[in-house]
């Protein structure tokens, strides 16, 4: 299985090092690499009266990324804006499900960003557990009720932080199944 991270506009190079490398511990067999270009922050994509980005035109951004790299299974961007779906207020991040492309925004992951100090570790954490749920719908899982599944639906960052980084076994042997057809093909 082969993914590559796109960073979108400004994000920090340490940052995604730092999350490649764990997406390797959580999906072992997978090539990660990160992409040296840089796509644009879509202007489009910002709601003036909400001061948010729509995640859906950035996803769509990566998804058009994705059908160009023929060599990767999946494409995870990575951006820094506060970005929403429709009938949301935020979201961490947004996937095709299942699909290629799968999208991760930084913003709400920061300590800071909830009135905590500083904590890179703990903002790694974060950013490493929401590039492996939407890699997780993107192969095709769905929400899991376990609330310490990396697949559970995180309604607030305390539900992020409760969570692992790691899938339950009940999608683990779920991700075991689509890397084995992507593997055979």
């Amino acid at each position: 299985m082969k993914i590559g991270i796109l960073p979108i506009g400004h994000v920090d190079s340490s940052m995604i090092n730092r999350v490649q490398e764990n997406l390797h511990m959580i999906f072992p067999k997978a090539t990660c690499t990160v992409f040296n270009e840089i796509l644009p922050i879509p202007e489009e994509a910002l709601d003036n009266e909400r001061q948010q980005y729509h995640s859906n035109i950035f996803l769509s951004k990566v998804r058009d990324y994705a059908e160009k790299e023929k060599n990767f299974d999946f494409v995870l961007g990575i951006v820094d804006v506060d970005i929403f779906a429709h009938g949301l207020n935020f979201v961490f991040g947004e996937a095709e499900c299942p699909g290629k492309a799968a999208l991760i925004s930084l913003w709400r992951l920061k300590p800071e960003f909830h009135g905590e100090k500083p904590n890179v570790e703990l903002f790694i954490e974060r950013s490493t557990k929401e590039a492996a749920h939407e890699l997780g719908h993107a192969l095709g899982l769905g929400h899991c009720s376990n609330p310490f599944c990396v697949m559970y639906f995180s309604n607030s960052i305390f539900e992020t932080d409760r969570k692992q980084s790691l899938f339950c076994n009940k999608c683990y042997l779920k991700v075991e199944v689509v890397v084995a057809k992507l593997e055979g093909e």
